[in-house]
């Protein structure tokens, strides 16, 4: 006797920018696309479920359950969005492709004018995985204590003050080693994938996201030693607050937590990566390029080139 099993269910995550409606008007398109091929689809954002189920009323979508296997998240909205599903996504080690529809959107994988190609390749699975390392952290309220707070960062763990009049005193170790005691507004630690976003404007350099690497920089440090510092993926780095009025802890700037003085903060490479779905071959060099509008042709004409 010939046992037939039938094909698994094939789940694909969305989630939308919550007060966007473009971005919602996008993601009904693709869930009926997808859902013609024989695709279902899970609403992440409960703000967005409603209105999304009031546009499909002729396609059902799936319901949340811990055990679903699902395959993607497809993220409509900018990198705040796509740092949202990571929350979701990051943990359960399933994909993200991001459409952008805001701004510069460094994590994205798709532009607006790209909308037309994205529910073929899914339905094909036609994408590649790429992983991004990021960052977990644990606060001790002093440092012997016990961890009474911890998460996880893509872009970055930042430490700042709490009170705007007066700088934090903090001391920062490297592999259980002193490096420098700063008085400062803050310090940050990011992964190669937020060298682009906070560190970039604090004044670190741009690290390529396959770089398996750790950037630690002081914000606003009064000392003559200041400069950010790659470190390797195996470091493990402690700040403790050692003066000032305590601070505020936050993880890629979304989840947050007060640090009173005297606290202690732990960050390590996570045992997750961050996996981002790549629909076509795009090197970093470009991507950089374009968001940044960087200029690749020079500042002089050829006219007034010596050689031209």
């Amino acid at each position: 006797m010939t046992i037939v099993t039938a094909p698994a269910e094939r789940l694909v995550a969305v989630m939308t920018h919550p007060r966007r409606a473009d971005a919602l008007r996008a993601a009904v398109d693709f869930v009926r696309d997808v859902n013609a091929h024989g695709v279902r689809c899970i609403v992440l954002a409960d703000e967005t479920t409603e209105q999304m189920r009031a546009e499909l009323t002729d396609v059902e979508l799936a319901e949340q359950a811990e055990g679903a296997e699902v395959e993607l998240v497809v993220v409509f909205g900018g990198d705040g969005s796509i740092l949202r599903a990571s929350e979701w996504a990051q943990p359960r080690n399933v994909p993200v492709l991001g459409v952008n529809l805001g701004h510069v959107g460094f994590l994205a994988e798709l532009e607006r004018s790209d909308l037309w190609r994205l529910a073929e390749q899914v339905v094909k699975r036609a994408y590649t995985i790429e992983r991004r390392v990021t960052i977990s952290v644990e606060l001790r309220e002093y440092p012997t204590g016990p961890v009474t707070w911890s998460s996880f960062a893509v872009n970055e763990v930042s430490i700042e003050k709490l009170s705007r009049q007066k700088m934090i005193q903090v001391l920062a170790r490297v592999d259980g080693l002193p490096v420098s005691r700063w008085g400062c507004d803050g310090i940050l630690i990011a992964t190669p994938t937020g060298s682009t976003a906070y560190a970039f404007s604090a004044g670190g350099p741009v690290m390529w996201p396959d770089l398996e690497a750790f950037l630690m920089l002081p914000l606003s440090a009064h000392a003559l030693f200041a400069r950010p510092m790659v470190l390797g993926p195996g470091t493990e780095v402690e700040v403790e607050l050692v003066g000032g009025a305590g601070a505020v802890l936050w993880c890629d700037g979304r989840r947050t937590v007060d640090a009173p003085l005297g606290s202690l903060i732990r960050v390590v490479r996570s045992q997750h990566y961050l996996k981002l779905a790549r629909l076509s071959e795009q090197p970093f060099t470009n991507r950089l390029v374009k968001k940044f509008g960087l200029r690749v042709d020079g500042w002089r004409s050829d006219a007034d080139s010596p050689t031209g």
